[in-house]
């Protein structure tokens, strides 16, 4: 018994350690390999971006941050893993690492009004 014990035991270690590890390998735009080296303030708005548009360097590690001006929104980049909550008055921060070259299609995630669906925003990737 004492073995079947160690065993599971181990395995859990592993579980635990191994495979955050291992999510890390995928790079992540989201996971960045070093300090941002620049910050773009990004404010949400009913119902609009400001900038709606902005450009990253490929590689380049870049700290967002998001803020709204009147209600909750949210921006969601999927293909670049941007997801942050946009609340009035607060600051949070998403750091990003383009691994791709192209343009990247966002919006507000979070139901803001009538004007909702009108809410897009655009990451050019460049070299």
């Amino acid at each position: 018994m004492k073995f079947a014990w160690k065993n599971i035991a181990l395995i859990s270690a592993v579980a635990l350690f191994a495979l955050p590890v291992m999510a890390q390998d995928g790079a992540s735009a989201t996971m960045p390999a070093a300090s941002p080296t620049r910050t773009i303030v990004i404010h949400a708005k009913k119902f609009a971006f400001d900038p709606a548009e902005i450009t990253l360097k490929k590689d380049e590690t870049v700290k967002l941050e998001l803020t709204s001006d009147d209600v909750e929104h949210s921006l969601v980049v999927p293909e670049l893993g941007i997801k942050g909550t946009m609340k009035k008055g607060e600051m949070t921060d998403v750091v990003v690492t383009p691994r791709e070259t192209g343009d990247f299609k966002g919006k507000c995630g979070k139901y803001c009004g009538i004007g909702h669906g009108k809410m897009h925003f655009v990451v050019h990737v460049v070299n």
